[in-house]
């Protein structure tokens, strides 16, 4: 028997099994980090207490606060939840990106926020720290630590991290 995971009554139920509606979180989210919304503060607050508890349950934290927090270009995919991913309140990441789960992204110490293209993946347990800047389409390896700035249309793989060049298939070899 095969399950359609898009069917209507199969994404809400897994959305209380897995306490976790990616649509609602985000819509809720992008009304309290905005500090021009004409929402009434008590209901902001309502769901600010909602998305906590939804990240307490996934030991995630997506840098949430009160009319402040990540930047976030659009919505990232997580295909595995909020599992374990922790974002720091003064991090920008891009449009369609993709963040595994365990993944960390803090500014720590560094003046300068952590920038993340566009088009990025972040692979499992990847560890992003100190006010780094990734570029557009880039993918970091699982388990990755990047201190260092990354270009665009890279693989970073390693602690620390360290750019993977492609191999070029020539005539030869692709025979």
């Amino acid at each position: 028997m095969n399950i359609n995971p898009n069917n209507f009554l199969i994404k809400k139920a897994l959305n209380v099994i897995q306490h976790y509606n990616h649509e609602k979180y985000w819509r809720m989210r992008s009304e309290v980090i905005n500090p021009h919304s004409k929402m009434p503060v008590i209901l902001k607050l309502y769901y600010l207490l909602r998305i906590k508890k939804m990240d307490a349950y996934h030991n995630a934290s997506l840098g949430t606060n009160l009319g402040k927090g990540a930047i976030f270009d659009s919505p990232p995919l997580l295909p595995h939840g909020l599992n374990g991913i922790v974002i720091g309140h003064d991090v920008k990441i891009g449009k369609n990106c993709t963040i595994w789960q365990q993944v960390t992204v803090m500014q720590g110490t560094s003046v300068k926020s952590v920038v993340i293209g566009d088009n990025c993946i972040l692979g499992t347990g990847s560890k992003i720290l100190g006010g780094v800047q990734i570029g557009n389409n880039v993918k970091i390896g699982a388990n990755a630590v990047v201190v260092n700035d990354i270009p665009d249309n890279c693989t970073a793989v390693g602690i620390p991290a360290h750019i993977v060049k492609p191999k070029i298939k020539t005539l030869s070899s692709a025979k």
